[in-house]
């Protein structure tokens, strides 16, 4: 009985310095991949920009790469605006249903329903972004024609925007209503107990109470809007422009980095290197999303 005790402890302390250990190799791949990535997008977009110049890179609203070196323009602005339509749209949708969701499984429903409907919303959130593609091509398309006066474009901006905002329902959702939960129930019944309606404890002392991470998840559902790839790829089209028409194709940046990848593209072409700055300008929006969400959730928490 006391040699299974000492082999038993001894044991436990060879798990304790090797499991850690472990962990801390697991973090350093980590640090090392994305440091990997990020010095594979500076040292390929320099290349970029040692051909193309930056400021006409950033100012142009023309994107017209696939023809000759010369007559060749490369606007970022046009992918941009095309990505942010799209994103906007997907916003206008997301939010409102999300939101309303989240109040209403935090403030409303009873714990079978929300056993009931939070996994269901959880389920959007499994399917593959390419089948959502084709739902916005062969049936948000074809619906939307028959409602728009003057129809749409096979390929448009508005499709995939609304497709977009219902995929990124349930991240919305789900951390609104994490924050919500968070609020402690002594609120709701102080509210309560001054005649205030459920509607009201929800709207005026737990939303606010809540607003970071109510923030927090609309910054990163714009971040997964903006970095989304296949839904564009395959309803919204490839022509790049800067005008704000969202019954006509458009191209973002994801569906463009898609559609040069596909091998038509010669190494070391002014238009392969294309990909990374189109890819690092990228980066940089998603990266400044989930930096902004982090210092909204600083800025605005509430200890409980």
């Amino acid at each position: 009985m006391i040699q299974e005790k000492k082999s038993s402890r001894s044991q436990s302390a060879v798990m304790e310095k090797v499991v850690p250990k472990i962990f801390l190799i697991c973090a350093i791949i980590s640090i090392f991949t994305t440091l990997g990535i990020v010095f594979t997008l500076l040292t390929e977009t320099f290349t970029f920009f040692s051909r193309v110049s930056i400021v006409e890179f950033i100012t142009n609203t023309r994107w017209f790469p696939f023809t000759s070196d010369e007559n060749a323009d490369y606007g970022i602005l046009a992918l941009v605006m095309g990505t942010l339509t799209v994103t906007a749209i997907a916003m206008v949708v997301a939010i409102p249903v999300g939101l309303a969701a989240a109040i209403y499984l935090s403030e409303y429903a009873s714990a079978k329903t929300r056993k009931v409907i939070k996994p269901i919303l959880e389920v959007l959130a499994g399917v593959p972004t390419i089948v959502y593609g084709f739902f916005a091509l062969t049936f948000v398309t074809p619906l939307l024609d028959k409602i728009i006066p003057g129809g749409i474009s096979i390929f448009n901006a508005l499709s995939p925007g609304i497709v977009v905002g219902i995929m990124i329902i349930p991240m919305i959702a789900s951390l609104s209503e994490d924050a919500m939960n968070a609020v402690p129930n002594s609120m709701r019944e102080g509210a309560m107990a001054l005649g205030a309606t459920r509607f009201e404890v929800a709207i005026k002392v737990v939303l606010p109470a809540a607003l970071s991470g109510v923030i927090a998840s609309f910054v990163l559902g714009i971040s997964r809007a903006i970095g989304e790839t296949m839904i564009v790829t395959i309803a919204g089209g490839s022509r790049p422009t800067a005008d704000i028409n969202v019954t006509e194709s458009i191209q973002t940046m994801t569906a463009y980095i898609v559609q040069v990848s596909q091998g038509d593209t010669g190494f070391g072409t002014t238009i392969y290197y294309s990909i990374y700055a189109v890819g690092m300008t990228l980066f940089l929006f998603t990266l400044i999303m989930n930096l902004l969400a982090q210092f909204i959730s600083r800025k605005f928490r509430e200890e409980y």
